[in-house]
């Protein structure tokens, strides 16, 4: 009669950790830094259909890394949290913090209570009316929760990406000098790359913006943008709809099509 197979729970919790971190760097990574107009989000992201950054609510918006269905089930529990949170009190009572604290609690559940935790890390930014009021929480896997300042590195290499964040990032950057930070840092895990307007991610939350403050940004305009030698400040009439308020883009289900 065989002995039954024991592991002890710390043991138990370190695989599962270094299996979500695994599956984690295996992803193209994100940054997410502040600007003088408010919060830019850029993504090593070709996809064009597979969105890693989304507006949640007015001045919220949500990115991550990963397996894409996964952190795709935990942007539209973000979104109905929002949307039921502001049709039932008031639109300011939706914040970033509210939101991360019910991201923690999901993804704490999730990876004590089940045999596979989930594969992410997120963002979840809110542009305040000035940089001092903007508000940036980093979840990893396990629900820890992080309150950033500045930039945030995700996915892939991040430490090489955060290195890069931190030898050039300015406080008050105008868009153009912001982006060309994130796109250095990006390009930074490998000496051979070169991000072409096309293979990238970019939005932002404008705070000079009425209403609906996140924007995305068309490859023409992260072109222009990226090519501009004077600093270039705000959004301008280049730029994409952001869409229908974070509530599409579920279509693409359980491939994990974001991971290579």
């Amino acid at each position: 009669m065989s002995m039954p197979f024991y592991v002890s729970p710390e043991q138990q919790m370190k695989d599962k950790a270094d299996y979500a971190r695994k599956g984690i760097a295996r992803g193209r990574s994100v940054v997410v830094l502040q600007y003088d107009d408010g919060i830019l989000f850029v993504a090593d992201n070709p996809s064009r259909a597979l969105h890693k950054i989304s507006e949640i609510y007015d001045r919220i918006a949500f990115a991550a890394v990963g397996k894409y269905n996964e952190f795709e089930n935990l942007r539209l529990g973000g979104v109905r949290y929002a949307d039921i949170n502001g049709y039932q009190y008031d639109r300011r009572d939706v914040t970033a913090r509210g939101l991360a604290n019910v991201y923690a609690q999901s993804l704490g559940t999730i990876f004590t209570e089940t045999n596979k935790p989930y594969e992410v890390e997120l963002v979840v930014a809110e542009v305040g009316d000035d940089a001092d009021t903007d508000q940036i929480y980093r979840l990893t896997f396990d629900g820890s929760v992080a309150d950033e300042h500045g930039y945030v590195a995700m996915g892939g290499q991040a430490e090489a990406v955060a290195q890069s964040l931190k030898d050039g990032y300015q406080e008050g950057s105008s868009l153009a000098d912001a982006l060309r930070t994130a796109v250095r840092a990006l390009e930074a895990q490998d000496s051979d790359r070169h991000l072409e307007a096309t293979s990238l991610e970019v939005a932002v939350l404008d705070r000079n913006r009425e209403h609906r403050l996140f924007k995305r940004l068309s490859a023409a305009r992260i072109g222009d943008l990226l090519a501009a030698e004077d600093s270039a400040s705000g959004v301008t009439s280049g730029d994409e709809d952001s869409g229908s308020g974070g509530t599409t883009g579920g279509t693409a289900s359980s491939s994990g099509a974001d991971e290579d």
